[in-house]
């Protein structure tokens, strides 16, 4: 009785034994392949005594071959090191040094004008890395001292930092991304396009925030000193750049749209005009002539080069001229390219970044080969049927699934990273949402938002571990004051966190109650309201005239004598009525059905009958 009640009830028992696996501290990948294969042998044995629900035998091991073929040969999955190798190298070539310097000083004659700097960096550095350790990591060894020089509350500081290098997770080219499309069974390109414009919001609602704080707060967030701004004024003529740049863009537009390029016309418009913004920034530095002030040419200097690598990268993806995989090796190239302008490129540089792709890749497949072997023997005990009854019968159909299923993914965050969630947790959400008619793309957007809050949670978030890795531990001589600054406390980087996690949680809710933010990569929708249906001229006349044949079918009449002559009019003598004449719309008569069959007669419009 007691093996019986094991065998029929073996998935929720296989669930809980992973938890309790993870819980003690084994590595992921290890633990699901170890309880697929234990589970896999329980479930042999017990398989008699299920009553048909464990489908499993032996031979079914011979299948495990082919499905880790099928991982270590998914095209999708070679973008992850190609992106982790891009943003790696990019770390190394100094460029957020570069922009947090240049936009920092832009920025910071106003009130939390570094804190705004670091949040745009952290977009920045998203689309071009799409690493959250590489981006939390570099802002905070070089703007978290600066913001501590400047009397910036340390709460808040931390915050900002931590949460501008989670943008790496939703905003595009992001790995989590290209992890969900591929456990979603859905194209990376149209989880790029849909995660693009709450990648953008959540950015500007952590901008909102600074601004709330700036205002009630003032002095935990104060404007650079004068004498700090060491690129000088001109804060006007960088505006005045952009302002060329923007009617450049308009008049490129205006052009492009009567040619043949008129469907990207905006995107290759933009890309002209930030050409032709960069290309006068480089000739009035050349030249010497100082029509832009200082402080615009550095910035424009220095903020063209990503952007040009992120249209490299996502430009091309969201074009359709190169697949993520493609965009992902044009990107590493293009990242090789910045690394060597800036001479920062060294053999050295390659090694430790080519080290770290390795680990971060190998780390990523043999968790998917655990998943792999875990999944065989869950669905083989039916574990998907016993997860989609228990989700699809909850309360509030599609919209209590989802904030059901967010919760569930908020709270298994402050347990498990975001590689494991989308490995373990998220094949098995993809039938139930697919039976409640939800998009994947949305739903994939939905829990990267949700999955970035794993960086965040304290106490287990690992942009608050990297970034106390890198922040000071004990008081300090600062470089530039020479005075002593006191260390941040950790609690103090959990507190700072807190705020940003609320936002995130916010963000969520924003995604769910607005699911066109994200619907728009389907592009617009065709209106069907004015289309009319033509039956061609090979179907004419329908089944009542023949089924593309004159004459009918070619049938006797339904129950007349055996060599009868076929009659003229339609299928087995019925009267024409079935379709209508070739080349016509068809048009259902009053009061029937579609296809011209009036209720309750039968074909043709009249009732069957024999001789």
């Amino acid at each position: 009785m007691l093996m019986e009640l094991i065998a029929q009830n073996m998935a929720p028992i296989m669930f809980v034994s992973l938890i309790v696996f993870l819980l003690l501290g084994y590595p992921v990948a290890f633990s699901l392949a170890a309880n697929g294969l234990v589970f896999f042998i329980i479930g042999v044995e017990l398989a008699p005594l299920s009553g048909g629900s464990i489908n499993l035998d032996w031979p079914l091991l011979n299948a495990m071959p082919e499905r880790f073929w099928g991982v270590l040969s998914n095209e999708t999955l070679l973008a992850i090191p190609f992106f982790t190798f891009m943003g790696i190298l990019l770390e190394k070539s100094g460029m957020a040094e570069d922009l947090l310097d240049t936009i920092g000083q832009l920025f910071g004659p106003i009130r939390g004008g570094l804190a705004y700097a670091v949040i745009l960096v952290g977009a920045l550095l998203a689309a071009t890395t799409g690493v959250v350790a590489a981006s939390v990591i570099a802002m905070g060894l070089i703007s978290l001292p600066i913001m501590l020089r400047y009397g910036y509350d340390r709460r808040i500081a931390s915050g900002v930092i931590a949460a501008s290098g989670t943008l790496a997770q939703i905003i595009p080219p992001s790995l989590v991304l290209i992890v969900l499309a591929d456990q979603l069974g859905r194209s990376v390109g149209d989880m790029y396009k849909g995660a693009l414009i709450p990648g953008l919001v959540l950015t500007g609602l952590y901008m909102l925030y600074v601004l709330v704080m700036s205002i009630l707060r003032p002095n935990s967030m104060p404007a650079l000193p004068k004498e700090a701004r060491t690129l000088g004024q001109g804060v006007m003529s960088f505006f005045v750049a952009m302002g060329i740049g923007i009617a450049v863009f308009i008049a490129a537009q205006h052009w492009l749209a009567g040619t043949g390029a008129a469907k990207n016309a905006g995107i290759l418009a933009a890309s002209i005009a930030v050409i032709f913004v960069y290309v006068m920034a480089l000739i009035d530095k050349a030249t010497g002539l100082d029509r832009m002030s200082h402080l615009a040419q550095q910035v424009i200097i220095v903020l063209i080069p990503p952007l040009a690598l992120i249209f490299l990268v996502l430009g091309t993806i969201f074009l359709g001229i190169a697949t993520p995989t493609e965009g992902g090796a044009m990107g590493a190239v293009g990242a090789l390219i910045l690394s060597a302008v800036k001479k920062r490129l060294s053999l050295e540089v390659v090694r430790e970044a080519l080290a770290a792709t390795t680990r971060l890749s190998a780390f990523v497949m043999f968790i998917l080969l655990g998943a792999r072997v875990f999944s065989l023997t869950f669905y083989g005990v039916n574990g998907h049927i016993w997860v989609e009854h228990l989700l699809v019968s909850l309360p509030g159909g599609e919209t209590g699934f989802l904030i059901f299923v967010s919760i569930l993914v908020f709270f298994l965050a402050f347990f498990l990273d975001f590689f494991e969630l989308a490995f373990i947790i998220v094949p098995l959400l993809v039938a139930p949402a697919e039976a409640l008619g939800i998009d994947l793309i949305w739903f994939g957007v939905i829990l990267g938002v949700n999955m970035q809050t794993s960086f965040m949670h304290p106490p287990f978030g690992f942009a608050l571990f990297f970034l106390r890795s890198v922040a000071p531990k004990v008081p300090f001589l600062d470089k530039v004051t020479g005075k002593l600054t006191e260390p941040v406390k950790t609690s103090q980087i959990y507190w700072g966190a807190v705020p940003f996690v609320c936002i995130q949680i916010v963000m969520i809710a924003v995604v769910i109650a607005f699911p066109q933010l994200v619907m728009h990569y389907k592009g617009k929708p065709v209106d069907v309201s004015h289309v009319t249906v033509t039956v061609p001229g090979g179907i004419g006349g329908g089944l009542g005239g023949g089924l593309g044949m004159p004459g009918g079918l070619g049938l006797p009449p339904i129950g007349a004598q055996p060599g009868a002559v076929p009659a003229p009019g339609g299928l087995g003598g019925l009267p024409p009525g079935l379709g209508a004449p070739a080349g016509q719309p068809v048009t259902p008569p009053a009061g029937g059905a579609s296809l011209g069959i009036p209720a309750p007669l039968g074909l043709g419009g009249a009732p069957i009958t024999g001789n």
